[in-house]
C-alpha cells in the first residue's frame, strides 16, 4: 500500500493552494508538475529563470533550449516568462515564492532539513539553490523516501548529516506517511499502509496523530 514516487507527487501537488507560486526542486519534486490540475492557477517558478513552467515535455514537445533547473525538458504555459538567474533568485530571496518542494536526504521532527551532501568522504555536494528556496519560500514541503535503500530512516530527531536550513520544513510526503513538522514533533497526518505504531517502532521516534491509513 505504499506510494510510488508519483502517488507522492499526485499527494503533494493536492495540497498546493490554488493559485499559488511554487518552485519544485531538482529530482523527485519535478513530477509534481505532472499532477497539477489544468485549472489550479499554480505558477510553476524555476531558478534557471522562468515562471509558468508547464508539465515535462515528451516526444515533438521536446524544446532542448526550454529546460527547469535539472536540465529535463519541461513546457511552458500560457503566460509564461523569461529572465535572467539573477531575477529568478531574487524572487526566491525577497520571498515571492508561497510552497517550494524539495527532496532531501534526512528531515528532522523539527522541521531541520539535510539534503546537498551525506558528508561522506569523496560524495560530490550539491546544494545549488537549495539553501535559499528553504529561507525565502514560506513554505517548504519535502518529498521522499521515510527509509533509506539500508533501512536507515531519514526522518530523524536530530540530522547527521549537513544541514541546509533549520526549522524550515513544514510538511513531510513520504512512501508510507505524510506528516506535519515543527515545535510539537512529527504529527502524523496519513499513513499508506503502517498504522501509527507500526511507523513509531521502525521509526524510533514518538509521533503523535492516529489517521485512518489510506
Amino acid at each position: 500500500m505504499s506510494l510510488d514516487r508519483h502517488r507522492i507527487a499526485a499527494r503533494v501537488a493536492r495540497d498546493i493552494p490554488r493559485g499559488s507560486h511554487v518552485n519544485l526542486g531538482i529530482g523527485q519534486p519535478t513530477l509534481v508538475a505532472d499532477h497539477l490540475p489544468p485549472d489550479s492557477g499554480v505558477v510553476l517558478h524555476t531558478e534557471n529563470g522562468m515562471l509558468n513552467m508547464g508539465p515535462a515535455a515528451t516526444g515533438e514537445d521536446i524544446d532542448p533550449d526550454l529546460t527547469n533547473a535539472g536540465k529535463a525538458p519541461v513546457t511552458e504555459l500560457p503566460g509564461a516568462s523569461y529572465f535572467h538567474q539573477a531575477d529568478s533568485f531574487a524572487m526566491v530571496r525577497g520571498g515571492h515564492l508561497d510552497v517550494c518542494v524539495l527532496g532531501a536526504f534526512q528531515v528532522s521532527v523539527s522541521g531541520d532539513l539535510a539534503n546537498w551532501h551525506t558528508g561522506a568522504p569523496g560524495a560530490i555536494p550539491a546544494v545549488g539553490g537549495a539553501m535559499d528556496l528553504a529561507a525565502g519560500a514560506r513554505r517548504v514541503f519535502v518529498m521522499m523516501t521515510l527509509f533509506a535503500e539500508d533501512g536507515t530512516p531519514k526522518l530523524v530527531p536530530a540530522c547527521t548529516y549537513p544541514l541546509t536550513g533549520l526549522a524550515c520544513v513544514t510538511r513531510l510526503y513520504t512512501d508510507l506517511a505524510t506528516f506535519d513538522l515543527g515545535p510539537r514533533g512529527a504529527v502524523v497526518r496519513e499513513t499508506h499502509g503502517p498504522t501509527v505504531a507500526e511507523l513509531s517502532e521502525r521509526l524510533s521516534l514518538p509521533l503523535a496523530g492516529g489517521p485512518a491509513r489510506h
